[in-house]
């Protein structure tokens, strides 16, 4: 068959061919772009909510980072509570230590060449270089659409289709990847179980499946791998480890939480069986164990997992290890849903200066920001306000020497500490760094970006705390136009807006009549999208029946009152306006 025809490239290209299909890589210098902020309001409750920093560094357009299960041989060790231990980087897996596919010449030299391509689009993607990552992906992707239009389907075109999916889905074309698992599919429908790459391509599917939501494709593709692996290597192998993993987080995230739980410890007890109970291998099922378990309710469950994973790697690694100290931050976890809080707080403490003292990573990374942020809710909320006021400053502090003192991630600190000081009462201070914060994003945003209204609203509820109603009033209106605009008349951001300048134009006085139309559009919003017996809900009638009493609208009032009734009952409380 003649050669396959690749789009020209203007860089350096490197061409492996098999009998049938060609692979080619090229590169160029990359860029990066600001950091964009998601921040969720909240004005009719004094909780205080801190705002966790964005992962992932990107304005205008969103990024992905592929979740797959990493296999044994290569199992994660980063595990936090914000952080499956699975999904710091983006892996394509051996399945199977390279003895689950046969091991001809034919189809170990093919395989060197897709792990070729693959750690190079690998490396694109992690350096941030995703143009060309794209480029290299689509001329790959010309090449096997040609070999398949000249009639070829088999398990080359099928593998090539594989890495280019996986690439797409890393730079987060989640549309063009469902197109490619289709035609993939389709290929290896076709395919028995016994062919070379089966299995992998499998493992793959299963995975990205999952990241796309399509949880019963995922679950079908998994069964059929661990039917492969099981029939070649019995039920208590090691490379049954990355499907079983796949389908625990499959059924853990579609609510089957005892089916995933057992799946997890069929992986953990698969792993002692051939790696010993001291194992780092499992780490990563027993990460994922231990989150399950707390969000179940399990907590001393989850934490005899973390405590196990501490120990492993105490054990391995020493006791002042940023391992260490990351597997401290997932005990800390579990001691905070357990109840514990100054235990909790202890273990966070020491975590952050382990992490610190050994540079296991920057002071500036992402998770360690938000270990601090996490610890500085905590402090708040035991009454150690100040404690937590100074982790927050810190975060400030580091994020303004790295970045300047007009980035748009200052925002998100500038947020937390205005919420601290409105704890603690201290709304002068809020205020300043509200107006702060705001002027930061309008410079990076435009007076009509709806990221702005975050911070405008934050800056209104301060306002109105210290009667500033007028001033409190204009700046809601302005982010309830902005929200409109973005999202719509009917959307939830908007109800949230709404929400907020009612509480000041009632102050103001404002007519009983509007106010009671704009209640009832905020009640209308709410029943879209949190449903008609939530709390929200709840605490909106309340001040729906409160306005229809004043205007004297009382034929309105019992059906509304008796519903509300209900409401309270089923949450214990009495909501007061």
């Amino acid at each position: 068959m003649a050669a396959s025809i690749l789009l020209p490239s203007p860089f350096n290209t490197y061409s492996f061919r098999t009998s049938r299909v060609s692979i080619n890589w090229y590169s160029q210098c990359w860029h990066r772009s600001i950091n964009s902020i998601s921040l969720s309001l909240r004005t009719h409750k004094p909780k205080l909510k801190l705002y966790l920093v964005p992962a992932i560094p990107t304005v205008g357009s969103r990024q992905f980072m592929l979740k797959p299960f990493a296999a044994v041989d290569s199992l994660e060790t980063h595990v936090s509570p914000h952080q499956d231990a699975a999904a710091s980087g983006f892996h394509r897996s051996k399945t199977v230590f390279d003895k689950a596919s046969d091991s001809s010449d034919s189809v170990r030299e093919f395989e060197r060449q897709i792990q070729e391509l693959f750690n190079e689009v690998k490396t694109l993607i992690k350096t941030g270089n995703h143009k060309d990552a794209i480029d290299l992906l689509q001329a790959n992707y010309e090449g096997v659409k040609e070999q398949m239009n000249d009639g070829s389907k088999g398990m080359e075109e099928a593998a090539i289709l594989d890495v280019i999916a996986l690439g797409y889905m890393a730079v987060g074309n989640f549309k063009f990847v469902r197109s490619l698992l289709d035609v993939i599919s389709e290929i290896i429908d076709d395919q028995k179980d016994d062919e070379p790459l089966v299995d992998s391509i499998l493992v793959h599917m299963g995975s990205m499946y999952s990241n796309l939501g399509e949880f019963e494709k995922s679950l079908l593709v998994n069964k059929r791998v661990m039917d492969i692996l099981e029939n070649k290597h019995g039920k208590n192998s090691v490379v049954l480890v990355t499907p079983l993993l796949g389908t625990a987080k499959v059924l853990s995230s579609t609510g089957k939480a005892t089916e995933a739980v057992d799946i997890y410890h069929r992986v953990i007890r698969i792993l002692e069986l051939s790696r010993g109970v001291e194992s780092e291998d499992l780490v990563v099922p027993l990460f994922g164990l231990g989150s399950l378990l707390i969000k179940e309710g399990r907590v001393r469950g989850a934490e005899e997992s973390f405590i196990r994973i501490l120990n492993i790697y105490t054990k391995l690694y020493g006791e002042n290890d940023g391992r260490v100290g990351l597997a401290m931050c997932s005990l800390a976890h579990a001691k905070c849903a357990k109840g514990n809080a100054d235990e909790a707080i202890d273990l966070y403490k020491k975590a952050l200066q382990i992490i610190k003292d050994s540079s296991y990573m920057p002071l500036d990374n992402s998770m360690m920001e938000n270990m601090r942020i996490d610890l500085a809710e905590l402090l708040h909320v035991v009454g150690r306000g100040r404690e937590g006021r100074e982790l927050l400053e810190e975060c400030l502090l580091i994020t303004e020497k790295l970045k300047g003192k007009d980035d748009p991630s200052l925002v998100t600190h500038y947020l937390n500490l205005a919420a601290s000081y409105s704890q603690s009462k201290d709304f002068v201070m809020a205020e300043q760094l509200l107006r702060t914060s705001l002027k930061i994003m309008t410079k990076a945003e435009g007076p009509d970006d709806p990221s702005i209204t975050f911070p405008m609203l934050h800056l209104a509820v301060t306002l109105y705390h210290l009667n500033l109603d007028e001033e409190a009033e204009q700046i809601a209106l302005e982010a309830l136009r902005i929200r409109e605009n973005a999202f719509g008349k009917d959307s939830l951001p908007v109800g949230e807006a709404l929400d907020c300048l009612v509480s000041i134009q009632s102050r103001l006085e404002k007519g009983e009549a509007e106010l009671l139309e704009q209640l009832e559009r905020v009640l209308r919003i709410q029943e879209k999208e949190f449903g008609d017996e939530s709390e929200e809900v709840m605490e909106t009638l309340n001040k729906v029946v409160f306005y229809l009493d004043k205007l004297g609208k009382k034929d309105e009032k019992p059906a509304l009152q008796k519903r509300l009734s209900r409401l309270r009952i089923k949450y214990k409380q009495v909501v007061r306006y």
